[in-house]
């Protein structure tokens, strides 16, 4: 999409900082510095390769992008049953958006909070200078409580489906002892198996990672 040199710099960020992200051996404020650097250093890379909205919708339409298995049928089922679903993703929230769209799962009771780029009336980036959402700083910051609380209205209960420890935290602590916490461990699961389990009410190992055993803990 941006050619080769894009793709190297981008590569040789993710060899850097991917090991810094999955290690819990390091402190939290070391991994959050980092994350924040990965991600930004990510965002520059787009704004300087000179991406257009047009390329980036395009490479969503034509891109090999897959939903985690039974997860369709998970979003599907529980628009029918108008369940709000808050998607806190620390990638780029057009890719997530237009995917949905694509697959005609981005439904009122779908919302996304995430990176959005922003794009200039002739389709040009512009240079992206909010707060990135990176994968140690996923929380509901407060502009968006109210409009999730409009949704959420009337839900005591409450279930997290992440993939990195540091997930957790997309529920208030306050709210923990209402929140099913769910994981799914698919890489270093003899590392890291234990302290999933110290932090997540279900671990689902590789092989159970998928959204249909997330549903049968939902609705037995």
């Amino acid at each position: 999409m941006l050619g080769k040199d894009f793709e190297r710099e981008l590569s040789e960020l993710y060899i850097k900082y991917r090991p810094i992200e999955l290690d819990y051996e390091i402190t939290e404020k070391e991994k959050l510095l980092a994350m924040e650097e990965w991600y930004q250093k990510c965002m520059d890379l787009y704004y300087k390769y000179n991406l257009t909205k047009d390329m980036l919708d395009k490479s969503i339409d034509n891109s090999n992008l897959i939903f985690r298995s039974g997860a369709k049928e998970f979003l599907k089922k529980y628009q029918e049953k108008n369940v709000p679903i808050i998607i806190l993703s620390a990638g780029i929230g057009n890719v997530i958006e237009r995917f949905l769209k694509n697959n005609d799962l981005y439904n009122d009771n779908v919302y996304i909070i995430s990176n959005f780029l922003r794009f200039d009336e002739k389709g040009n980036m512009k240079p992206f200078k909010e707060k990135i959402i990176q994968s140690v700083n996923k929380s509901i910051d407060n502009k968006y409580l109210k409009e999730i609380n409009e949704k959420t209205k009337g839900r005591k209960y409450k279930s997290l489906v992440g993939d990195l420890i540091e997930d957790e935290k997309m529920v208030p602590k306050s709210e923990w002892d209402t929140t099913l916490k769910m994981a799914f461990l698919d890489i270093d699961m003899e590392k890291n198996l234990e302290k999933y389990r110290k932090n997540f009410d279900i671990v689902f190992t590789k092989g159970d990672s998928n959204f249909d055993n997330v549903d049968k803990y939902l609705f037995k």
